[in-house]
């Protein structure tokens, strides 16, 4: 099998950090990935978050880096590293604050999901019974993440919220870890209205690879998931589709109820991480992927562009401040 050499983006990963994974990274030539920062974190605790990432940069600055623009991720494959782009997949951190998109903006984030399974305070989540769609904060903060450059993501979102968010957005949006649910019909996976909508507007899908978002979970093979690639990539364009691995490689079982649970219940769910697909366990398994794609028929151009070269589009459209509107000049 030829041996894929091109730009690798991950469009999600919540790994243990350390000096392993950022060496299979560099190893596995991942280009980029966005590392989710905050699940149900204050504001306050992201920051810390924030500084322990900061302190892994200065440790590793021959491995990783901050991301903050597409340029970065040609920056990454010209110096052989791994640029890092961070993402929220709940709103916690701007708490009620409107003010504070900017902020985590400045900070360097580039993503955050509206919501994560329930109901927040801007969106639905895709495990609430009910889905009445985007707040009146929803609303706000939508305007102020597209002003500033940080991309929607409705990865966890309902149905109704995530084809508003798509309406009302001046930005394409992403749903950056989930599968059609054709494929494997479970709440987090998306319908093909989602899907169809997600595509017209220039939006982008990342497949996922965690097994409770595939078909045969544990046991789904690399064909099976190259096959569902080929038939979203006719239902959607080959040009909106990429990797969102949802990888959480080396985390103990306790994360996932952190995941599931936060501060919002007491009820533990007892949740434990399911294996890997034999054929993904890290970021040394990526050219394999770009293998499996060939397989399945999808050309050259297509297989770079479902690799890394798509989500590459996206940043560089996505993570710019829109042009302020120039004020009109005053005549003496």
């Amino acid at each position: 099998m030829a041996s894929f050499d091109g730009i690798i983006i991950d469009g999600l990963q919540y790994c243990h950090w350390s000096e392993k994974i950022f060496r299979d990274l560099q190893r596995g030539g991942v280009t980029a990935i966005h590392v989710t920062i905050a699940y149900h974190e204050t504001f306050r605790e992201m920051v810390g978050n924030i500084a322990n990432w900061n302190r892994w940069f200065e440790r590793f600055p021959d491995l990783i880096f901050h991301g903050r623009t597409g340029a970065d991720v040609r920056k990454a494959r010209e110096t052989g590293r791994t640029a890092v782009f961070f993402g929220f997949q709940n709103p916690s951190p701007i708490e009620d604050e409107i003010g504070l998109v900017e902020i985590c903006h400045q900070l360097g984030i580039r993503f955050m999901q509206l919501s994560y399974n329930n109901q927040s305070l801007l969106a639905t989540g895709c495990y609430e019974a009910e889905d009445p769609g985007i707040t009146r904060m929803g609303k706000e903060v939508i305007r102020e993440m597209n002003r500033f450059g940080i991309a929607i993501d409705m990865s966890h979102s309902a149905e109704r919220s995530t084809l508003e968010v798509i309406e009302l957005s001046s930005r394409p949006i992403a749903i950056t870890h989930a599968n059609p649910s054709s494929w494997r019909d479970v709440a987090r996976n998306k319908s093909e209205t989602v899907l169809k909508a997600l595509a017209e507007t220039g939006g982008m899908l990342g497949f996922s690879l965690y097994p409770h978002h595939v078909k045969d979970s544990s046991d789904c093979t690399l064909a099976s998931f190259c096959e569902m690639a080929a038939r979203t990539a006719e239902l959607m364009g080959a040009d909106n589709i990429g990797i969102g691995s949802d990888l959480c490689q080396d985390q103990p079982d306790s994360v996932v109820e952190w995941m599931r649970t936060g501060r919002w219940t007491k009820q533990l769910t007892g949740a434990t991480f399911p294996a890997q697909p034999s054929w993904f366990r890290s970021n040394l398994d990526f050219r394999g992927i770009a293998d499996g794609l060939r397989q399945v028929g999808f050309g050259k151009e297509e297989v770079a562009g479902l690799m890394g070269e798509n989500w590459l589009r996206f940043f560089e459209r996505s993570f710019g401040a829109e042009a302020e509107p120039q004020a009109a000049s005053v005549k003496s």
